[in-house]
């Protein structure tokens, strides 16, 4: 009981930041803002397109933590203990240069008025957009912590090792649904993973595809701490567009992650596994829909927080 109702707090509690957040927010303040967000991540992500999975992932990481407060951006310092080293995050974040970056056109055009957080929330958006996937609306008027939390970042963001139970606990914990847990980890049609985190799968799991294991095999050998870094596209398909595709390689066994597979897995969630592999528009409205959700995760509002002059580290 008292978890289902620690859930409709944060339910009622993400309603009441949403409405305070506004997809206006800078039109007078800042006019310029959103489409030097846009041009920054297009450009960032036609150079690399592994990007646009770092920048959706940044955000991501942010919001599970503490909420849309921009506390994944804070570096550690000789008195400041960031979030950046926490198991999830170390040696595997990455884009920080691209949002220094358009912090820095942003704070040229307009000083200390658009937050590091909203930069975020705006990326990835964009991010998504620019390899082809759906867009919606990012409400603005987050502000940036003070804070961060290694604890909230090591025990609440959902490891690639986690069982399809774990994975709702985790994401309903946050007020997510099955459905929208299901549809943000299609967030995998883009990205690469470390061979650390896919080795138990591809050598001791039995509900994966020989070839594609064997595959991968190839250049992530078995012995732990030889070739952990090395990488491997989530979508074995279209590994840089924004699809669907994922959703169909599970059907086919060919989940990169266990906690990829899992979904299709004789289990609850393999209807919505199928759908969204045969309805991409289904899949689409889905994750816009989620992304709504995350995106209204415990912002600091009003004011609360500060807004950064540097994305790093607190004013």
């Amino acid at each position: 009981m008292a978890s289902s109702l620690s859930v409709a707090v944060l339910l009622c509690l993400a309603a009441a930041a949403a409405a305070q957040l506004s997809p206006t927010f800078y039109d007078t303040s800042c006019p310029r803002a959103l489409a030097t967000i846009k041009s920054a991540v297009t450009a960032a992500v036609n150079n690399e397109a592994r990007m646009g999975a770092s920048l959706l992932r940044l955000h991501f990481h942010d919001c599970f933590v503490q909420g849309c407060d921009a506390s994944v951006l804070l570096a550690d310092t000789a008195t400041f203990t960031g979030e950046q080293n926490a198991l999830p995050n170390k040696n595997s974040l990455r884009g920080f240069n691209v949002i220094d970056s358009i912090k820095t056109q942003l704070e040229g055009i307009c000083s200390q008025t658009v937050s590091c957080a909203d930069i975020l929330a705006v990326a990835a958006r964009d991010s998504v957009v620019a390899l082809g996937g759906p867009s919606w609306t990012v409400g603005l008027g987050r502000r940036d912590s003070t804070t961060a939390s290694m604890d909230s970042a090591n025990n609440d963001l959902p490891p690639p090792f986690f069982d399809l139970e774990n994975l709702i606990k985790a994401f309903g914990d946050k007020g997510f649904s099955v459905t929208d847990m299901v549809a943000l980890s299609g967030a995998h049609t883009i990205g690469q993973a470390q061979c650390t985190n896919f080795r138990g799968r591809i050598y001791n799991e039995t509900n994966i595809d020989a070839g594609y294991a064997a595959s991968l095999r190839a250049n992530c050998p078995p012995t732990a701490g030889t070739g952990d870094s090395n990488l491997a596209a989530l979508d074995t398909t279209t590994p840089y567009s924004f699809d669907n595709a994922y959703y169909s390689n599970l059907l086919s066994n060919k989940g990169l992650l266990h906690s990829d597979q899992v979904l299709f897995n004789g289990n609850s969630t393999d209807n919505t596994v199928r759908n969204f592999a045969s309805n991409r528009a289904a899949f689409s409205s889905a994750f816009s829909s989620a992304m709504v959700k995350m995106a209204n995760l415990g912002p600091l509002t009003g004011s609360q927080g500060q807004i950064r002059l540097s994305c790093s580290k607190v004013n």
